[in-house]
């Protein structure tokens, strides 16, 4: 039986286990703007897992691409992605559950389980390549500027830099508690997403300054022929992706807003909480777009505006040398020591959220399995803690020891595509039999859901056929 606590809009993770919603958590929302702004939390997570490795590497090499031309797609992209993160996060307020055990109710069954869970349970291998990159390249910026044993590019340096890495993690991670998560998180988010927008303006002072034709040229809302390719891969890498929108329901569980809602029932003051911390929960989604879409527009404007009228198209961590390079020569070198600094701070916050976030994906899809029951919370935090130790650790090990594994690589290409595309249609499904109806809006939000849904799935057919 878990015991009720008085609660703050700082207090989040108590002894009360916010995946029981029994009712003993129940908490009226905030009626007002300024009071939903107190119990913010779960989005600032999202937005350090964005904003990373995404934003920092894809995003420039895009705007190196396409120039200003598609800039005005950073926007359109990130946003139509919103509706679908906030519909299953509707859902999992209604119902108290989180995504994964909401995918297996998912038809058609494979065996005792839903499609999409044994889906997920694939997921880890595309959990291993990509986070194994992201911290690699985190090592490799700072292994730039500070070298160990002499040479910035050996594997003495870059693995001792991946060590010193994954074990910050581990210490970050290692308590378990939600509020680290949600304070860290925010720190990084906000510290990156000033970083960006500084080296925006940094480069004014330079020869590749940018203008306000440049602005305007990007936003007449046109692809140059040939330019399909680049505008559709930037749609898919920019934004929030499956993983992301999956692990948002796990921090607004943990945040509380589905035990502060309580059990479902019947009476109109269980539906009047629960459309109260929904409207919580899409003002938490929304600043969280605009946080992660102004960092996102920052690195596609570094990219349009020094690598594209040079014609370089750096592709990953060519990125980080030949940007730092180019801030080395227009300001000196402490413009190429804050962009390094800054980009690998970049890439490590996403590994500081993407830790507990696919380690709570990991281990609900393990318990989904059967290895051990996760609503008992000294068993679930037991495994969460063994999760996060172990992750880093293998990701680490594998991004330092394997040099671009090829087979690993389109296997996780593949299974992010149809991820992708799952958890679209989860979301559709999960929001038509199970969302109360009750805390539902209206027509325009319905359709820009389908809008969002179909867009997701057109994207992660087109990576399909791509990789095929």
């Amino acid at each position: 039986m878990t015991t009720s606590h008085t609660l703050t809009a700082g207090t989040t993770l108590r002894r009360s286990d916010p995946y029981v919603v029994d009712g003993t958590q129940i908490k009226e929302p905030p009626t007002t703007l300024r009071g939903r702004f107190r119990f913010l939390g779960p989005g600032m997570i999202t937005s350090a897992a964005v904003v990373g490795s995404g934003e920092l590497l894809t995003a420039t090499a895009l705007g190196a691409q396409a120039g200003f031309m598609l800039f005005w797609l950073v926007f359109v992209s990130t946003f139509v992605k919103v509706w679908v993160q906030i519909e299953l996060a509707r859902w999992t307020i209604s119902t108290g559950r989180v995504a994964i055990a909401g995918y297996d109710d998912v038809p058609p069954r494979l065996g005792k389980r839903g499609w999409m869970a044994w889906l997920v349970l694939l997921m880890f291998v595309q959990f291993l390549t990509s986070q194994a990159g992201v911290i690699s390249a985190a090592a490799f910026a700072f292994s730039t500027l500070f070298p160990i044993g002499g040479e910035p590019y050996s594997l003495l340096s870059i693995g001792t830099w991946v060590a010193i890495l994954a074990v910050a993690a581990i210490l970050i991670h290692i308590a378990n508690k939600y509020l680290i998560v949600e304070r860290v998180s925010t720190v990084l988010v906000f510290v990156v997403t000033a970083f960006a927008v500084a080296m925006v303006f940094i480069i004014q002072g330079t020869e590749f300054a940018w203008t306000g034709a440049d602005l305007a040229e990007g936003f007449q809302f046109q692809i140059a022929i040939g330019a399909m390719g680049i505008a559709l891969s930037m749609f898919g890498l920019t934004g929030i992706g499956a993983g992301e929108t999956t692990a948002y329901t796990y921090w607004c569980v943990e945040k509380g807003y589905a035990a502060w809602t309580g059990p479902r029932d019947d009476s109109a003051d269980w539906a009047r909480r629960a459309r109260g911390w929904i409207s919580v929960m899409k003002v938490d989604a929304w600043v969280s777009w605009v946080i992660y879409t102004i960092s996102t527009a920052a690195f596609y404007m570094l990219g349009a505006a020094v690598l594209h009228p040079q014609g370089i198209v750096p592709a990953g961590t060519e990125v980080m040398t030949t940007l730092s390079s180019i801030f080395e020569t227009g300001v000196g070198a402490w413009g190429a020591v804050i962009f390094l600094l800054g980009a690998g701070l970049a890439l490590f916050k996403t590994i500081v959220a993407n830790v507990p976030s696919l380690g709570r994906q990991i281990g609900n899809t393990l318990a989904i399995f059967g290895a051990f029951d996760w609503f008992d919370q000294v068993k679930r935090d037991r495994w969460m803690r063994w999760i996060m130790i172990i992750l880093p650790i293998v990701w680490g090990a594998f991004g330092t020891i394997v040099s671009s594994p090829l087979p690993l690589v389109i296997i996780a290409g593949v299974l992010n595509a149809v991820f992708l595309i799952g958890v679209a249609i989860a979301t559709l499904y999960l929001s038509r039999t199970q969302t109360d109806p009750r805390v539902k809006d209206g027509k325009a939000t319905t359709v820009m859901l389908f809008v969002s849904a179909a867009s997701i799935t057109f994207v992660g057919v087109v990576g399909l056929i791509n990789i095929f």
